[in-house]
C-alpha cells in the first residue's frame, strides 16, 4: 500500500536559527579578505595583531610596512549564496547609513589585499 501524496506547500517553511550560548559576544574583526574556489566563497574574519611592522623584518628584500593580523574566523559559503549574501549585506548598510546619517566612506579606504585581481 503506497501512502498518499501530500500537497506541495508553495511557501518555503521559516527557518529557525539557533546561536549557541558560547557564539552570543561573537568574535570582533578589523577587516575581512574574500577569496573563493570555483564552488566555494571564503571569508576570513581578520583582527590586526599590532601596529605596522618594517617588511625587511619578515622578507629582507620587501618594502614598505606589513600589518600582521590574525584569522578569528572563517566562513565558507556554497557560490549560489554570496549573491543573497551580497544584496542582504547592501540592504543592511545602506539601512545603516540612513539610520545614523552617516555617508559611505570614500573609496580611498578600499584597497585590494594582496595578490588580489583588479
Amino acid at each position: 500500500m503506497t501512502e498518499p501524496e501530500l500537497p506541495l506547500d508553495p511557501t518555503p517553511p521559516a527557518l529557525s536559527i539557533e546561536l549557541p550560548s558560547e557564539h552570543e559576544a561573537g568574535v570582533f574583526a578589523d577587516f575581512a579578505n574574500i577569496w573563493n574556489t570555483p564552488s566555494t566563497f571564503v571569508v576570513d574574519f581578520l583582527s590586526v595583531k599590532q601596529p605596522p611592522v618594517d617588511a625587511k623584518l619578515l622578507n629582507p628584500e620587501a618594502e614598505g610596512s606589513v600589518l600582521l593580523s590574525k584569522v578569528v574566523s572563517r566562513i565558507r559559503l556554497p557560490a549560489e549564496q554570496v549573491f543573497p549574501l551580497i544584496q542582504a549585506l547592501t540592504t543592511q548598510a545602506n539601512a545603516w547609513l540612513q539610520a545614523t546619517g552617516r555617508e559611505e566612506p570614500p573609496e580611498a579606504w578600499f584597497s585590494p589585499g594582496p595578490g588580489a585581481q583588479q
